[in-house]
């Protein structure tokens, strides 16, 4: 078994937890996650601990068993306090502004994008050069800060477009005569 996976993960008051075949369900404050575990993993919740085995000795089984784990942490943390990535944008007129559940990027292309959030993520633009997306599903989260950096990667010669608040971007220098 994954020594990741023999942690117990701690949960926190006002943390509900349920079991039911393959899905579990994580429910807490700021709202409720589930997620299918694979039929070979064990899950118990034992004096306000959730711990994981392997029920089989397969060779998947003992290498899931830390993925659940890292899962179901991420589920209590999720539920509890939430995530959030910061993006800032670099460059002359580039800007974000979020209006309810879209943000509208003018990035220096023609036309102005504007990207759709998905159900359970917010958005916040505190300035016009950041913007912060917060939400409960670390993966959702991350992955809608991955589609909006990839409108407008960073370039390699100035460093412009849109970047993770801690992404250093390697400048090249430029060709010489």
């Amino acid at each position: 078994m994954s020594r990741v996976a023999k942690n117990p993960i701690p949960l926190l008051s006002g943390v509900e937890f349920h079991f039911d075949g393959n899905l579990v369900t994580i429910k807490g404050p700021l709202g409720s996650l589930s997620q299918i575990v694979i039929p070979g993993v064990g899950v118990k919740n034992s004096d306000g601990f959730i711990h994981i085995s392997a029920n089989d000795e397969s060779r998947e089984t003992h290498a899931m068993t830390g993925t659940v784990r890292a899962l179901l942490a991420n589920m209590v943390l999720g539920v509890t306090k939430g995530f959030e990535r910061k993006l800032t944008l670099i460059g002359v007129g580039y800007r974000a502004q979020a209006q309810g559940d879209k943000l509208n990027l003018s990035l220096g292309f023609s036309h102005p994008v504007e990207h759709a959030m998905p159900l359970g993520i917010k958005v916040e633009t505190p300035t016009q050069t950041e913007i912060i997306i917060k939400g409960m599903d670390k993966q959702v989260v991350g992955q809608v800060a991955a589609d909006i950096r990839s409108y407008r990667k960073p370039e390699p010669y100035k460093g412009k477009g849109v970047r993770y608040a801690n992404e250093v971007v390697a400048l090249k220098e430029t060709k010489k005569k």
